[in-house]
């Protein structure tokens, strides 16, 4: 009996490992205007990862990120725009690699929230953005 239990379990296990994808969303050494990513700090890392949401209708504040983050969007759409006019815009499903160091700021034109999930590099007590 025990040795059925065994090979009824890693059946199971094998077909549930089968179901498993592994897929990139995303992975580069630029951000999404194409400028370089800065190196990493010599400090020990601290990675956080957040959820932002930003409601109907709303233009976020112009402001720069002066560590290496990446996002996930969650739902709904997203214009980032850059000091330079550069757009990008975002919808769930799409992942961003962040500019670093570079004014900018994000508008919700939708009329449904936007979610995203994203995730800083930085090192402890690292500011996630600065204002203009």
């Amino acid at each position: 009996m025990k040795k059925v239990f065994l090979l009824c379990f890693f059946i199971i296990s094998i077909s549930v490992a089968q179901d498993v994808v592994s897929q990139t969303l995303v992975k580069s050494h630029t951000s999404w205007n194409g400028a370089p990513l800065p190196a990493y700090p010599k400090e020990a890392p601290e990675i956080s990862v957040l959820k932002i949401t930003i409601p109907p209708h709303t233009t976020l504040p112009m402001h720069q990120h002066p560590i290496i983050n990446v996002g996930y969007m969650v739902k709904g759409t997203l214009k980032v725009v850059s000091d330079e006019n550069k757009t990008l815009i975002l919808k769930a499903g799409d992942a961003i690699i962040e500019v670093v160091d570079t004014w900018h700021y994000g508008v919700n034109e939708g009329d449904e929230p936007v979610e995203i999930v994203v995730v800083y590099a930085g090192v402890k007590e690292s500011v996630y953005s600065i204002k203009q």
